[in-house]
Order: C-alpha cells, then structure tokens, then sequence
C-alpha cells in the first residue's frame, strides 16, 4: 500500500505552491521545482518586462526541447547499440560455423 501523500511547499520565481505528493518522491519534486525555478529565472532575466504567465511559457518551451534533445540522442545510441550486437551476434555465428567445419 503507497505511503499516504503529503503537501510540500517549493517556491518558482518567488511563488510558493503546496504540492502534495508521496514521501518517496519528495526529494525528485524538490529538485524539479529547483530546476524550473532556476529556468524561470534564466528566462526572466533575458527578457525586459515578462510576465509570470510567458515566463513559465518560456521555461517550458525550453525545458520540452531539452528533453526531445535528450530522447533523440537516447534513441540514437540506442539504435548504434543494436546495430553493434547485430554485427557481434554475425561474428559470433560466422566463428561458430567455422568451429563447426573444423570439427567435420
């Protein structure tokens, strides 16, 4: 049975919100509020006069392309890693098979 959740407090941009969420997920909720926090306020300082509403915008905007950045290098590596054991699986049974001649 999941631990019952709790209400955390985190501040973004100076705003405090309550959150609730389980005990075990407290630390990885604290540290995405401090990370959005520090791109809301990267986001604040580049522009003159934003308000609170373009700014989370913004920081989201830049926030997803991060992470689509982060998925298509992922699946790129994991594509080269297929590719690597498909070539090891074609060594592996071409050495097999000469294992086998040799044995005939």
């Amino acid at each position: 049975m999941p631990a019952p959740a709790r209400s955390v407090t985190i501040v973004i941009l100076g705003r405090e919100y309550q959150i609730s969420c389980q005990l075990e997920e407290e630390d990885a909720l604290r540290k995405s509020a401090r990370y959005l926090d520090k791109q809301m306020e990267l986001v604040k300082n580049r522009g003159s006069s934003l308000g609170y509403e373009k700014i989370a915008v913004l920081a989201a905007l830049n926030i997803a392309h991060e992470l689509l950045k982060l998925s298509v290098a992922a699946n790129s590596h994991e594509n080269d890693q297929a590719r690597d054991f498909t070539q090891l699986e074609k060594k592996i049974d071409a050495v097999l098979l000469a294992s086998r001649q040799i044995e005939i």
